[in-house]
Parts: structure tokens; C-alpha cells; sequence
């Protein structure tokens, strides 16, 4: 009986911090909002804003537009992203995994030592981030390769006070005039540069020392850098990088869906239904992977890969 009372409470203690926290936010984003307008209306921030009007030029030859395989690295990173999220949470919330998985030991990967067993969550998981790391190595080839990078890597050092103008611009809803296609505001290119060269790598150096593939007998490594260590980062990363999907969805709706959703799925700067149609396709896919990674389905792949049981 005091076992349902302390659930049933602890339940009433959610919504009730939900029901505050709701009308919480929405006043601190009005209040920002107020706050932000009075400060560019300020005779210094507007001189500020119109020295550093949001963003930053681009070093001579720039590419200009965005090239096909962009548009198949952005669908790929996001599927694999959205599965490694969920895949994560469940890793971190279940506590009867869907079955179990024991890696062959043979062929390419063969360890003297015999392979751990693990959740089919935590298999799921650590394939989609070989996949994703496989494809983010490709993309910062081509990258680099086709001069992309100068789109996203801060080459100037206005792109601080320019961020910050930006910045200004988005909270005071007089948002800064977009044109992705040719060049992100500094707020952006941060984001993006943040992304990438940071939060990625975070991710993978904190992923690959909580997982089964990192060596247990290294005690200097060990020592060097704790499991601790990266299990307080890896969550947080993960936290960014949910935050950032949000943001960047909505301003990719709420600036212009069509033009940009054209840029990236239709490869021209057109304002058309092509890279709307193309975008809708693909968030079809990532919900039908969304459902379908289930236990039911995912056995008989992983499978494939090494020995699965029910316990």
C-alpha cells in the first residue's frame, strides 16, 4: 500500500512540476523578448548591430549552394542520429533489455579474450554509432575536399560580435535575414562549427570509453581519462544534441520551409515543393525505422553479426 501512495505521489509531483514549468518558460521566453527589444532599441546596440550586422564574409572562393552528397549526408546523419538517440535512452532507462548479444570471435574482429555479452539495446546502439562515425568521417572528407568548410568553420574574428548581434536580432523577433544558400549568420556557423568539431567528437571519445570495445586491463588509460569522466559527458552531449535538432528544425520551418527545405533536399535556391516532397519522403523513413527498431525486428540482424539469446 505505501509503495502505490509513494508512486502515486511521486506521479502528482510530476505534473505538478510540469504544470509550473510550462507557464515558467513561456514567461522567461517574454520577458527575454521585452528585455532583447529594449536593448536594440538602445542608440549604442543599434550603432553595435549595424557594425556587425549578424554575419560574417566568406573567404574568397567560397563555394556557393549545396552539392548532392550534402543533401545525403544531412538525410544520413539525421537517421542515424535520431535512432542513436533513442537507442541511448533506452540503453540508459531499460531495465529488461528485448534479449542479448555475444559477438562471433572470428573473422575480421578476433580478441583473444572472449566477447562480453551484452543488451541487444546496447548492440543496436553501438552499430548505429560505427555507421554514424563511418559517415561523418566521409563527410569531413568531402568536406574539406569541395571547400564546403569555409561555410562552417569561423574564419574571421567578427564572427563573435557578429553571433552575438545575431543573437540579438532572434530574441527581439526581428530575426536576421536568412541566406543559407550563399552564406549562415555568425549564430549559425557557430552552432554548426560547435556541431561537427565539437559535439561530435565528444560524443564518440565519451561513447568509446563507456562501451564494451574499450580496453579494460589499460590502467594508465584508464586512469588518464575515468569512465566517470566520460559518462558525465556523454549524456550532456546527448542533451545538445536533441536541443539542437529542436532549433534547427523550427528555424529551418519558421524562415522560409520551402527555400530552404530546397536547399538542402532539392539542390537549388528555387522556392518549389521539390525539396519539401523529397524531406517528407525522408522523415517517413526515419519514423518507419523509429518503430520498426524493435526487438522483433532487429534479432534476426543482429543475428548475423554474432549470437543473440533471451537471457
Amino acid at each position: 500500500m505505501s509503495t502505490t501512495k509513494n508512486k502515486s505521489g511521486t506521479a502528482r509531483g510530476k505534473r505538478s512540476r510540469l504544470y509550473w514549468t510550462v507557464p515558467a518558460v513561456l514567461v522567461a521566453l517574454v520577458l527575454v523578448v521585452l528585455l532583447a527589444k529594449w536593448v536594440t532599441g538602445l542608440s549604442g546596440v543599434q550603432t553595435f548591430m549595424s557594425d556587425y550586422p549578424g554575419h560574417s564574409e566568406l573567404p574568397a572562393g567560397a563555394p556557393v549552394g549545396f552539392p548532392a552528397w550534402l543533401a545525403w549526408q544531412h538525410f544520413l546523419n539525421a537517421f542515424l542520429l535520431l535512432l542513436i538517440i533513442k537507442t541511448g535512452w533506452q540503453v540508459r532507462t531499460t531495465t529488461r533489455p528485448g534479449g542479448y548479444w555475444t559477438r562471433n570471435n572470428k573473422g575480421f574482429i578476433r580478441t583473444k579474450t572472449a566477447p562480453t555479452k551484452i543488451s541487444l539495446e546496447l548492440w543496436f546502439h553501438l552499430t548505429l554509432d560505427a555507421l554514424w562515425i563511418l559517415n561523418g568521417l566521409v563527410f569531413a572528407v568531402l568536406l574539406f575536399a569541395t571547400g564546403q568548410w569555409m561555410r562552417i568553420v569561423p574564419t574571421s574574428w567578427d564572427v563573435f560580435p557578429n553571433a552575438l548581434s545575431a543573437a540579438l536580432q532572434y530574441a527581439s523577433l526581428n530575426w536576421p535575414t536568412e541566406n543559407g544558400w550563399v552564406n549562415y549568420n555568425a549564430l549559425q556557423l557557430l552552432a554548426y562549427f560547435a556541431t561537427v568539431f565539437i559535439a561530435a567528437p565528444l560524443a564518440f571519445i565519451s561513447g568509446l570509453r563507456t562501451s564494451s570495445a574499450w580496453p579494460k586491463n589499460a590502467t594508465g588509460l584508464n586512469k588518464t581519462y575515468p569512465i566517470e569522466v566520460a559518462r558525465a559527458i556523454h549524456f550532456p552531449v546527448m542533451v545538445y544534441f536533441v536541443a539542437f535538432i529542436v532549433v534547427h528544425v523550427f528555424l529551418v520551418l519558421a524562415t522560409g520551409a520551402l527555400r530552404n527545405l530546397n536547399h538542402m533536399y532539392g539542390g537549388s535556391d528555387d522556392v518549389s515543393w521539390v525539396g519539401f516532397g523529397i524531406f517528407a519522403a525522408s522523415v517517413a523513413v526515419m519514423v518507419a525505422a523509429w518503430f520498426l527498431a524493435r526487438p522483433l525486428f532487429l534479432r534476426p540482424i543482429a543475428s548475423l553479426m554474432g549470437k543473440v539469446t533471451s537471457r
